[in-house]
């Protein structure tokens, strides 16, 4: 608990650092989590370079664009009820997530070397996946995401999508 409670006061002292940190960090660890225990790479296989892609996406465009979305949806929606929480996960599912996947899948296509030409094929055919594996994730987790850490939009942002962009590394 002593480390959850430093890592409140960094975040209430530096809110966007820690916000694109926590994102980048979490970014990585979910991509040697995936190359490690998913894939089965070992040691000597881990791609080192598609791990600080993946944290470097997570600190230039993850962390800041979902703790920019964050802030938007606690001013949209003030309070911290559970109604208020529910309806920032009904804005978050279904209005941002679909818009946030078709941004960062090209990105991520782009980081890879893919042509304009290519990385659009693969858009339109790894697109509808990736929503929907989004959406696999069992409601009541969300909800218990959004009820318990609504105050904590980093935490939430954070998990919230892990599963989306973990998949599209394969």
């Amino acid at each position: 608990m002593a480390l959850w409670r430093a890592y409140q006061r960094a975040l209430a002292a530096h809110p966007w650092k820690v916000q694109v940190l926590t994102a980048g960090s979490l970014m990585g660890l979910g991509d040697i989590i995936s190359q490690q225990l998913v894939e089965r790479r070992g040691l000597q296989e881990h791609q080192r370079g598609r791990t600080l892609t993946m944290m470097s996406l997570g600190c230039g465009f993850v962390g800041p664009v979902v703790g920019g979305w964050y802030k938007v949806l606690d001013r949209f929606i003030p309070g911290t009820t559970k109604v208020d929480a529910l309806k920032k996960m009904m804005l978050d599912q279904g209005g941002f997530a679909p818009c946030f996947l078709g941004c960062f899948l090209p990105l991520v296509g782009a980081l890879n070397g893919l042509s304009a030409k290519d990385n659009w094929a693969k858009l339109q055919r790894d697109y509808p996946d990736a929503l929907i594996t989004n959406y696999y994730l069992p409601l009541f987790y969300r909800v218990f995401l959004f009820l318990r850490l609504a105050s904590c939009p980093t935490v939430t942002s954070a998990l919230s999508r892990p599963h989306s962009i973990v998949s599209t590394l394969r």
